[in-house]
């Protein structure tokens, strides 16, 4: 005769698994993030489509001019692969509003208009420009460090491609600043002066 084991012996029924996605990836907080970030980023490249333009045609320096129109470019082949990116995971390509570009993209606006047609606002359309570009950079570092993360080798691998192109915009910036604009901008603020200066003196 056989005697049934007690209730705390007998084997718990193993705990049912978490649902997969269709590509096999376990749905986490990290992936929820990673998702968020990204239709951050995209609604950012779309405004972005617009606002680039816009400092373009306000701009005077030719070198900046083309680098804006350059990286304009740049931009709508970034959208194309963030929607890779987005297809990658399964998942639809949809943005959601970003506060941060929005405001930085505000802020480039009220630059253009408080500052001089000239050097002066060709100074502050890279002030602008590289703000944007460098919440850009710090946006894709951490979306590529996500990515590698979750396994995600293919999304990884276009957001290293989108990160090199913002870090070579900003340095393109740069160099357009340090070579014309920031020293044309210094002289146009001491040509404005002197009269002042002179002015000062007679008195």
């Amino acid at each position: 005769m056989q005697t049934k084991k007690p209730l705390h012996v007998m084997k718990k029924k193993a705990a049912p698994k978490k649902a997969s996605s269709e590509y096999g990836m376990e749905e986490s907080k990290l992936m929820k993030l990673f998702e968020d970030e990204l239709k951050d980023i995209y609604w950012a490249e779309k405004a972005l489509t617009k606002a680039l333009p816009k400092m373009a045609k306000n701009a005077t320096n030719e070198d900046l001019i083309a680098a804006l129109e350059n990286h304009l470019e740049e931009t709508e082949g970034q959208i194309e692969k963030l929607e890779q990116v987005f297809e990658s995971i399964g998942k639809k390509a949809v943005a959601k509003k970003c506060d941060a570009m929005a405001g930085l993209v505000k802020e480039g606006e009220e630059i253009m208009k408080e500052s001089d047609k000239g050097a002066m606002r060709d100074a502050g359309i890279i002030s602008a420009g590289q703000k944007v570009e460098h919440y850009e950079i710090a946006t894709y570092g951490t979306l590529r460090t996500f990515a590698k993360t979750l396994g995600l080798d293919k999304a990884a691998g276009l957001l290293q491609e989108i990160l090199e192109e913002e870090k070579a915009a900003d340095m393109k910036l740069t160099e357009v600043a340090e070579a014309t604009i920031n020293v044309q901008a210094a002289q146009e603020e001491e040509e404005e002066s002197a009269p002042k200066k002179k002015a000062a003196k007679k008195k």
